[in-house]
Parts: C-alpha cells; sequence; structure tokens
C-alpha cells in the first residue's frame, strides 16, 4: 500500500483589515464612498478567517476557500495594495515545520506585506494538496489519479515558490521558506507523484515501461534524499521523514530490478533473470534496514524471495544458464512521467471580485495624472484666453472706450458705466471682495497648518527611528523610515509648493485690489453718487452723427462677440468628456503596464486639437481689430473738442471702466483661490490621516520590537566572571561531626552470644517502623559475627582530624548527607528504650532457642515494641540533627 508524506500548514494569526482597508479607500479614491465597500470588506475579513479554521480539513471544499482567498489578494494586489507605506496590516505566520506550539517559539514572521500573503496562502495551498493526496484510497486507479494530479501541482506551487519567496520578504524568511526547503519539497513532492504514477502502472502497464517509471522514481527519490540532507535542512524535517525517503529510494530501485527479471524472463535471457532478482533482494534488504518500523514493502520483498528461489531452482534444473555479474548488465532506463504543473491564472472557477467596483492602482494612477495633464492643457488655454481678453479690456479703458462714444457732456453718466456700475452692485460689490479677501488668508493659514503637522509627524517618526537604529544598530531589523515614507513626502513637497505658488497668486490679486479699489467703491454705490463725483463737461455738442463714431461702436460690436465667442470655447475647453479608464484597463490587461503618456497625448490632441486652433484664431482676430480701434479712436479723439475739465472727466471714466474690469477679474481670481483652498483641504486631511495611521503603526511596530529586543537582551549572558583572587576566597565554614568511637570490626569481633547464621538463611529485612535512636557505643554482644560464609560488610575508614578525634567519613552516608550511625550498643533495651543501661532481653529473635529472624516482608523483628514519643530525645544521644531515629534503614 502506498503510503505519502504530506506537508504541514503554515499558522497564522488573526488580523483586523476593516478599518485599514476603509480608511486606504476613503484617504485614496476621492469619488468613492466609503460605506458603498463595507459588505466587501466585511466579506474579505471572514474568508481569512475562514481560511485559518477551514484549511484543516484534508478535503478539496478547503482546498476551494485556499483558492477563493489565494484570487482575491490577487485580484486586490493592484487595488488595495498592502504594504508598509500603503495599507499597513501586519500578516504574521509561522513556520510549518517549527515543532514548538502555536504560542510559543521564534519561528514567526510578521510583515506588512500582501505579496507575502499570498506566498504563505500559495505555500499552504501546496501543502494542503499533499496532505488531500495522503489521505486517498490508494488501491483505487482513482484514487491514485488524484494523488498523482495534487503532487504534481503541489511540486509546481512548491517550485515557483522556491524563485519567488526571497523576493518578497524584506527580512529573512522562516525556513519553510527558504529555497533550499522548497527545492527539496518540491523534489519530495515529485517523486512522491511518480511514485503515484508508478502503483497505477504498475497494474496496468507492460514490464517494460513499469521498469522505466519505477528507476526514474528511485532517482527521484536519490536527488530529494539528497537535498534533504543538506546541514541547513537535516534537523527540519520531522524524524520519520528522511528514513522513508531513504527507504523508498532503494526500494525502487528494487522493485526496477524486479520487474527487469521479468523482462528477461519474458526473453529466455534465465541468467539475467537471476542477476537482477538478486540485486533486487539486496536493494530491497538494504530498504528494509533504513525503514525499519516504516517498512512498507514486504510484499514485495517476499515475492521478489518466491520469485528468486523459483528461477534459480528453474535454472539449475532445467536451463542451465549463466548468472552474470550485475555489473555487466545493461543500465535501466527511465522516464519521467510526473513534472511539475505550472500554476494557473486562477484557482478558483467559481471566483468573483468582493471589489470589482475599484480601479487597479495603476489606472488609478493614470487616471490621476491624465486629469493632471487634462487640467494643464485646459488651463493653458483658458490662461491665453483671459490674458488676451484682459490686454483687450486694458487697451478699451486706456482708450475710454465705449464710454467715450456715449458722453454727451453735461453732468450725465454714460449709459454704459450705469450699466457696469449695476452689475457690480448685483454681484455685491465691494463689500463682497472684502469678504472674500478677508477669507482667504484665514483658508491659507488652515491649509497650512495641516500641511506642518503631517510634516511633523514624519519627521518625528524618521527621527526616532534613527535613533533606534543607531542605539541598536544592526539588530534594528525594521525597514528604514527614509525609504517607506518618501511617497508621502513628495505628496507633502507637492502640497507645499502649491501652498507657495498660491500665497504668491494672493499677492498678486491684492495688489490688484488695492489699485482699483477706489473705482470699484464708486461704482458700488448708487446712480446720484456716480454723477456726483464725475466731473461735468462743458460741451453740449453731440457726436453721435460723426462717421468715426459709427465705426468705432461698431468695432465695440465686434468687441464683445469675441468676448462671447471665447467663453463658449472657455465652457468646452472646461467640459470636454474622456472615458480614459477602459483605454487604461485594456492596456493593463493586453501589456501588464499602462503607458500613460502616450495614451494621454493622444487623447488630448485629439479632443483638445481643434479647440486650440480656435484660441490661436481668436487672438490673431483681437490683434487686428485692436489696430483698427486704436487708428479709429486717434481720429475721434482729434474731432472731439475739448477742455481741461473734458479731460479730467474722461481719465475718470476711464478709471470706471478699469475698476470694472478688474472687479470681474478680481472676483473670478477670488473665488477660484477660495474653491482652491476648499478643495485643498480635504486632501490634505486625507493625506495627514495616511501619516497619522502611518506613524501609529509604525509605534505599534516600534514598541513591539522593542519588547522583544529587551528580552533578548536581559537573557544574554554578560559573560563568565573572572576567576577570584586566592586571598579573596572565602574560608571552609563545613563543620566537622562530632567524634564517635571507631564501629566494630565485624570479621574478627568476638560476641558474647555467638549465633551461627546458615549461608542459606536470608539476611533479615530492615524493619519499617522506625527504630529508636541509638546510643553509638559499640557492644559486640548485639551484632552476629557473620563468616566469610556469608554477605560482607561494608568496610569502614576511620580518619583522625587535626585535633585527634577520630572521625568515620569513610563509611556510607545517610539521609541528608550525614554519615550512617553506628549499631545499637550496650545501653539499650528492645523492651524498655528509656532505661540507662543494656541489659539483654531472654528471647529476643535470633537468640539461642529462639526463632530466627524473619526474612523480607515478615513481622518487624521488635513485636509489641511502641514507637517512642515525636521530638522527646533518647537517653545518651549524641546527634542533634537526627532526633526520630534512621527510618527505613537497611544493614547489610
Amino acid at each position: 500500500m502506498a503510503t505519502f508524506l504530506a506537508v504541514p500548514l503554515k499558522q497564522t494569526y488573526e488580523v483586523d483589515v476593516v478599518k485599514p482597508f476603509r480608511n486606504f479607500i476613503q484617504n485614496t479614491f476621492s469619488s468613492a464612498n466609503p460605506d458603498e465597500y463595507n459588505t466587501a470588506i466585511s466579506e474579505f475579513h471572514k474568508l481569512r478567517n475562514l481560511t485559518i479554521t477551514k484549511s484543516v480539513d484534508k478535503h478539496e471544499s478547503a482546498l476551494e476557500v485556499l483558492y477563493r482567498y489565494y484570487d482575491q489578494l490577487t485580484a486586490i494586489e493592484n487595488k488595495l495594495p498592502v504594504a508598509e507605506n500603503q495599507i499597513r496590516v501586519q500578516f504574521k505566520w509561522r513556520d510549518a515545520f517549527d515543532k514548538d506550539s502555536l504560542f510559543s517559539g521564534k519561528n514567526t514572521l510578521a510583515i506588512a506585506s500582501g505579496a507575502y500573503e499570498k506566498v504563505c496562502v500559495i505555500f499552504n495551498i501546496g501543502a494542503l494538496m499533499s496532505q488531500i493526496a495522503e489521505v486517498q484510497n490508494h488501491e483505487s486507479d482513482e484514487g491514485l489519479k488524484t494523488s498523482a494530479k495534487y503532487l504534481q501541482q503541489a511540486a509546481g506551487i512548491f517550485g515557483h515558490l522556491k524563485d519567488t519567496s526571497l523576493s518578497v520578504c524584506s527580512q529573512d524568511p522562516t525556513p519553510d521558506l527558504a529555497p533550499d526547503t522548497l527545492n527539496a519539497l518540491t523534489s519530495l513532492m515529485l517523486a512522491q507523484g511518480q511514485e503515484a504514477v508508478y502503483r497505477k502502472a504498475a497494474t496496468s502497464m507492460k514490464e517494460a515501461m513499469v521498469v522505466k517509471i519505477a528507476y526514474q522514481c528511485s532517482d527521484l527519490y536519490a536527488d530529494a534524499m539528497k537535498l534533504m540532507q543538506l546541514p541547513s535542512l537535516k534537523e527540519l524535517w520531522p524524524r520519520d521523514w528522511l528514513v522513508s525517503v531513504a527507504m523508498k529510494q532503494a526500494a525502487f530501485h528494487s522493485l526496477a530490478e524486479f520487474y527487469q527479471s521479468v523482462v528477461a524472463q519474458k526473453s529466455k535471457c534465465y541468467g539475467e533473470q537471476i542477476s537482477r532478482l538478486k540485486h533486487a533482494k539486496e536493494l530491497m534488504a538494504a530498504a528494509a534496514t533504513r525503514g525499519g518500523m516504516c517498512f512498507n514493502f514486504k510484499n514485495e520483498q517476499g515475492k521478489i524471495q518466491r520469485e528468486l528461489e523459483a528461477a534459480q531452482k528453474d535454472n539449475d534444473f532445467i536451463y542451465h544458464d549463466k548468472v552474470p555479474d550485475v555489473k555487466t548488465l545493461p543500465a535501466l532506463g527511465k522516464l519521467a512521467v510526473a513534472k511539475p504543473l505550472p500554476i494557473p491564472e486562477k484557482f478558483s472557477t467559481s471566483f468573483t471580485d468582493l471589489f470589482e467596483k475599484i480601479v487597479p492602482i495603476p489606472v488609478y494612477d493614470a487616471l490621476n495624472t491624465f486629469e493632471g495633464r487634462k487640467s494643464q492643457v485646459t488651463n493653458m488655454e483658458i490662461g491665453r484666453l483671459r490674458e488676451q481678453t484682459t490686454l483687450m479690456n486694458g487697451v478699451l479703458a486706456s482708450l475710454n472706450l465705449p464710454a467715450a462714444l456715449e458722453d454727451v457732456g453735461g453732468d450725465k453718466v454714460p449709459q454704459s458705466v450705469l450699466d457696469k456700475a449695476q452689475q457690480i452692485k448685483d454681484m455685491g460689490g465691494l463689500q463682497y471682495l472684502d469678504k472674500l479677501t478677508s477669507d482667504l488668508p484665514e483658508l491659507l493659514v488652515r491649509n497650512r497648518e495641516i500641511l506642518d503637522e503631517c510634516i511633523r509627524m514624519l519627521d518625528e517618526e524618521e527621527k526616532s527611528d534613527t535613533q533606534l537604529k543607531e542605539q541598536f544598530k544592526e539588530r534594528w531589523t525594521r525597514t528604514p523610515s527614509a525609504s517607506l515614507t518618501k511617497p508621502m513626502r513628495e505628496e507633502s513637497a507637492k502640497y507645499k509648493n502649491i501652498l507657495d505658488t498660491a500665497i504668491g497668486a494672493d499677492k498678486i490679486v491684492q495688489e490688484k485690489y488695492n489699485a482699483h479699489k477706489n473705482a470699484m467703491s464708486l461704482l458700488s454705490k448708487p446712480t446720484h453718487e456716480i454723477e456726483k463725483a464725475l466731473p461735468s463737461s462743458g460741451s453740449s455738442g453731440s457726436v453721435s452723427g460723426n462717421p468715426i463714431v459709427k465705426d468705432l461702436k461698431k468695432m465695440m460690436e465686434e468687441v464683445e462677440a469675441l468676448k462671447a465667442e471665447r467663453e463658449v470655447i472657455e465652457n468646452e475647453l472646461k467640459e470636454s468628456k474622456f472615458d480614459m479608464a477602459g483605454k487604461f484597463m485594456a492596456a493593463l490587461a493586453a501589456d501588464g503596464v499602462v503607458n500613460e503618456e502616450m495614451i494621454s497625448s493622444q487623447e488630448l490632441d485629439s479632443v483638445y486639437g481643434p479647440l486650440r486652433q480656435q484660441v490661436v484664431d481668436s487672438c490673431q482676430r483681437q490683434d487686428m481689430l485692436l489696430a483698427r480701434i486704436q487708428n479709429t479712436n486717434t481720429q475721434f479723439c482729434q474731432s472731439k473738442a475739448s477742455n481741461q475739465t473734458g479731460a479730467q472727466r474722461e481719465a475718470m471714466l476711464k478709471d470706471l471702466a478699469a475698476g470694472y474690469d478688474g472687479f470681474m477679474e478680481l472676483k473670478g481670481n477670488l473665488e477660484e483661490g477660495t474653491k482652491f483652498y476648499n478643495d485643498l483641504t480635504p486632501l490634505l486631511v486625507r493625506l495627514q490621516n495616511k501619516i497619522s495611521d502611518f506613524c501609529f503603526a509604525r509605534k505599534t511596530e516600534k514598541d513591539e520590537l522593542m519588547a522583544d529586543l529587551q528580552k533578548s537582551i536581559a537573557r544574554q549572558p554578560t559573560g563568565p566572571p573572572p576567576s577570584q583572587p586566592q586571598y579573596q576566597q572565602p574560608q571552609s565554614t563545613r563543620q566537622e561531626p562530632p567524634a564517635r568511637p571507631p564501629p566494630p570490626n565485624f570479621s574478627t569481633a568476638p560476641t558474647q552470644n555467638p549465633i551461627s547464621v546458615p549461608s542459606s538463611t536470608p539476611y533479615p529485612a530492615a524493619p519499617s517502623a522506625p527504630q529508636p535512636g541509638y546510643s553509638g557505643q559499640p557492644d559486640s554482644q548485639n551484632y552476629v559475627s557473620q563468616t566469610s560464609s556469608s554477605r560482607s560488610r561494608p568496610s569502614v575508614t576511620n580518619t583522625t582530624d587535626s585535633s585527634g578525634a577520630s572521625s568515620s567519613w569513610g563509611q556510607p552516608y545517610g539521609q541528608g548527607g550525614y554519615p550512617m550511625p553506628a549499631m545499637p550498643s550496650a545501653g539499650y533495651s528492645s523492651y524498655n528504650p528509656y532505661m540507662g543501661g543494656y541489659q539483654q532481653a531472654p528471647g529476643y529473635p535470633g537468640a539461642p532457642g529462639q526463632p530466627p529472624y524473619p526474612a523480607a516482608g515478615g513481622q518487624p523483628p521488635y513485636p509489641g515494641q511502641a514507637p517512642p514519643p515525636q521530638g522527646y530525645p533518647y537517653p545518651q544521644q549524641q546527634y542533634p540533627y537526627q532526633q526520630q531515629g534512621y527510618p527505613q534503614q537497611q544493614w547489610r
């Protein structure tokens, strides 16, 4: 029966993706409503949690969950980029081969990277495929076919990871994602896939083909064994993996030789058959030795043995064919059937993108860049039109046209001046401009404060990171702030330049306001005040019948027509529509990248080309018209009678005309400036939120890394202490036990009542009850003399200290490390332990005429003896460190 090795799954931890995803959508896609994506974000969060719980099932339904999650990660890779400087979500994964528990150990790696999450998920897909292949019914063709398919897919996955794992890990990867590990897993999965094909082929294909498949299988297992035995990987694998791989390498070589012997038999090469069977037997024996308890080729081994015996018997009695040396036989062929399968573009056949409405970031960036190009072209062409219009208004104002044509003298105000004054009043007059002018600095200050706060947070975070990097040096392993904050700093610098440019433009607007303030103020007043302020003219003659006046009026009509035409061109430039999202998406799908510059240039030229030509024509017509007006106005001034009062009146009418033009220009500029600052504020707030989230995530990461560093520093030993000088070493404070007399010599000491104990009599066991205290006085009458035929006593070495007292340090040690005491001495009675002198009690066990000592497990040697009071010292007791006797001691 086939048995396969299954790769364990990587384990991960739950993370919160709802808030980071929502904040990114809100801060990045200005036109998107985050509430519309709450369901999609929640479904994504549930899908990830489902991969954690469902992947433990060794079933294809669990694979489908991993497929959907991996495809979703691929789909949002260009839409919701998870990175340290984008959506900062720390994905933490554990080493698949880590033998510690889930909540301990160091083989974990956490990186804020969607690519790292994809690598870990696809690793689990390959691991789960191997587990599903392991549990298939390998007795059926369908089970073997399924196993072969999944093992080849797993080989393709691990081979893909071998080339890509290092590129997505900003730190050293866990051991399971190291290229050497993935290379070994690729070879192992491929060998097992070939084995599954062999199992199926052995029952349905010819022996010559089975030989090649089996020998290729042995060769693949040899490659896997070589890679798995690298010094850096040898301790990584489960205990039985190397044993199993080494066993299968020899076993499939043996099977290849066996099937080749069948081929030789059919070719009537009986000697070759026997030689190959012998070799197959040797190889299978080697496989059994390597495999030990894991050996599962016993049926094949028995079959080889039976075939060898039958072949030898037939050859000895019938064929008598010479048996060649196996080394002289032709080499076996190979056939690589199992191959690593490529990773499909989509694993799941029923996948639906949860964030289908969000365009990919490259497309979104291309759209933003296009909008910038479009705005640049629009503003440039509109600016040219407005510049020419301002120039034309200035020339007409200097000529006092068309007011001079309507001025018939006297105290009346020209109708054109009254119309302009009424327009200014309808728009709010000078008070409206004053309000816009006073609001503009406040809006500027608000935006400036937000931008300064953004720059301050970035500076503080980078300063903190730099200080910690200088402090911990190479141990500070996180990504430097400078590389992460570069896009945010560039964005901040862009907004800073915009504000600086706006400040310069505001100064120009203020200068224009001061230049025309008096004229605009007069035009904002009632008509009678304008008449009162305007000097009267002494001439009362009418110039309305002058042909020159008619020509000038006709030219003024052309001026108004030109201005109306420019308004239409300006509106067309502003309202031009482009469908660039579809074009950018098509380019991304076709080429994998978006060539925004080329596509944008083509579209802008096709739409704005005709409008640009209209702007050029309008400017040329204006130049020709102004030349005609200036020539005709010269003739008009010569024919018009004037005096000093008339000159003052004409100068004021020119100022009023210039004031009207200035009011209209300032009103447009201030309204655009107000709208600009109001539109800039939410952009700066989004930038501030993004930087704030980034700094908070970096602070959290810093705290975690600091905690890990503190633990590692605290655990790290400072080194062995220096050797202590001799004079600093303390004097020994060890107390010698009180001196006692030497113990009796059991081999030679005479006894008053010698008892002969036969050698066959068992030595008495130690009493279970605590023994009473001993006086320490030797008494040969209480000891049984033991002859050479009995058990020998341990020898006792007597030493003499510096004071001349004898101590027995050579005898065995008892409880607490103190020397064992001497046997009971004179003055002790087993019936009265409190009496001062010792009197031999007649009838004690072992005495002459009494039964011998009981064997081990019998009754206590002192029947009827009550235990002494606890803690009460016995008379003549000399050892204060043991007041309740010596429990469980045995004297042999």
